[in-house]
């Protein structure tokens, strides 16, 4: 390829193609003057005095036009440096918007002031990010592509136990964080770290920052929560237990120092036989009570991992609802749906709620319904009830607690254990449609393989 020829007036700078411009222009209108100046009979003085004048004219009004031209452009153009420094004050004055250039200035400045609200709100919301890195009580780590620590807060600092100044820029390796930039992004994991060891929740993810790639790691932990969570149980169990054996030992109690008196007396009443096996039998009904609360506490800790298999949902609620034999129970039939779960819990799970829901209808003299339906990826079953409803909604998932006259209070316990064992969830609340209660069952739905 042969280098292009470039003219003389294609050097020429802007400014000086404006002057050579204005010149040309006024140059025929000079030339005729000038030509009519010294062809007429004027005397000398006067043709060099009016050549002189038309020559400094001619200069001075180009010089003029081209001032008048790059002046504004070089303006715009200081303007347009502040933007770029990001000196978002400088405003240009005389701006008009009755004419091409005051509209040029009017828009510049318009740019200014939204460049200027932009910032501002950019730095409020880093100066927000930052409190909020600064104070929350996880650990957050950000690393280039070549996974190099480039962002740590706070928390992040005491968990390395090192301040950031001195592992900015260290690979995760040296940090002893490759671990946790491989494998599934989230999970929790038992580690050991330089300034702190326990359970840990982790939690990665990726995003970009000047068109590269970086990996955002959020390490959260777990013990103190567990903790918590593991004291709270153990006072729920703490008080069920006492709340039922206090029941049982104060009957036992009571009875036991009514036959110690009785023994001891002298003499003996003619019925202290009779009171003797009366008082016994209380006692050992107390201690058959206190043996079955024991045997259902055990029962409810005690649920076997479900064994799954591919289930009709129909043939599943029809079969539970020819197992209850009180009343007639209103079948609504959905669409074909299968799941994977375990029959023998499943039933289990379903008998429980139905019995419920005849129990309650009873005392009214209402009616019960059972049916399902597919609910995007979950299958939905029913069972609603014309019944009083329930007075308290609060307590019924609460281990031993029950509204029932004789219910042991962990039926809808472990029916909601074997509902979130196999992936779903078992909700109950009084209906919106009139008096009773509703109970919904959601369990994904099968794909029809057989599941292992």
């Amino acid at each position: 390829m042969t280098p292009r020829k470039t003219t003389r007036a294609a050097r020429l700078s802007y400014d000086d193609r404006i002057l050579l411009t204005a010149f040309l222009a006024g140059m025929p209108g000079a030339s005729v003057a000038l030509a009519l100046l010294w062809t007429g009979e004027y005397s000398a003085k006067v043709q060099w005095t009016l050549t002189v004048l038309i020559v400094t004219l001619s200069c001075g009004f180009a010089f003029s036009l081209r001032e008048k031209v790059t002046f504004p452009l070089q303006t715009l153009s200081n303007l347009l440096a502040a933007l770029r420094e990001g000196d978002y004050s400088i405003r240009g004055h005389r701006a008009k918007p009755d004419d091409a250039l005051g509209e040029v200035m009017l828009e510049v400045n318009a740019l200014g002031e939204t460049l200027r609200e932009q910032r501002l709100g950019a730095l409020e919301a880093t100066t927000l990010l930052r409190t909020v890195m600064a104070e929350i009580d996880v650990a957050v780590f950000a690393f280039d592509g070549e996974s190099r620590l480039r962002l740590v807060n706070r928390t992040g600092e005491r968990l390395l136990a090192q301040p950031g100044e001195r592992i900015i820029g260290r690979s995760a390796e040296e940090l002893g964080l490759g671990e946790c930039l491989q494998g599934e992004p989230a999970r929790t994991l038992e580690r050991t770290f330089a300034g702190a060891a326990g359970r840990w929740g982790l939690r990665r993810t990726a995003f970009r920052e000047k068109g590269l790639q970086h990996q955002l790691l959020v390490v959260s932990d777990l013990t103190r929560a567990l903790r918590q969570e593991e004291f709270q149980a153990w006072q729920r169990l703490v008080r069920v237990l006492g709340h039922e054996i206090n029941n049982s030992l104060t009957p036992i109690r009571s009875i036991a120092g009514s036959l110690d008196r009785l023994l001891t007396r002298d003499p003996q009443p003619g019925d202290w036989l009779e009171d003797m096996h009366r008082g016994l039998s209380v006692i050992g009904s107390r201690a058959e009570a206190l043996a079955r609360f024991t045997a259902a506490y055990a029962q409810l800790a005690r649920l076997p991992h479900p064994r799954l298999e591919t289930l009709d949902v129909g043939e599943l609620v029809r079969h539970v609802v020819r197992l209850e034999p009180r009343m007639p129970v209103d079948l609504r039939t959905g669409p074909e749906a299968r799941i994977s779960g375990d029959r023998d819990q499943l039933e289990q799970l379903l008998i429980n709620l139905l019995r419920n829901a005849v129990d309650a209808a009873i005392e009214t003299s209402g009616a019960v319904e059972a049916g399902w339906q597919k609910a995007g990826a979950f299958v939905e079953v029913r069972i609603a009830d014309r019944g009083p409803g329930l007075a308290n909604t609060a307590n019924l998932f609460v281990p031993f607690f029950t509204t029932k006259q004789g219910g042991s209070g962990i039926g809808l316990v472990l029916s909601r254990q074997i509902a979130e064992a196999h992936g779903g969830a078992l909700t109950l609340e009084n209906r919106s449609d009139g008096p009773g209660c509703e109970a919904k069952l959601r369990l994904p739905a099968s794909t029809g393989e057989q599941l292992e």
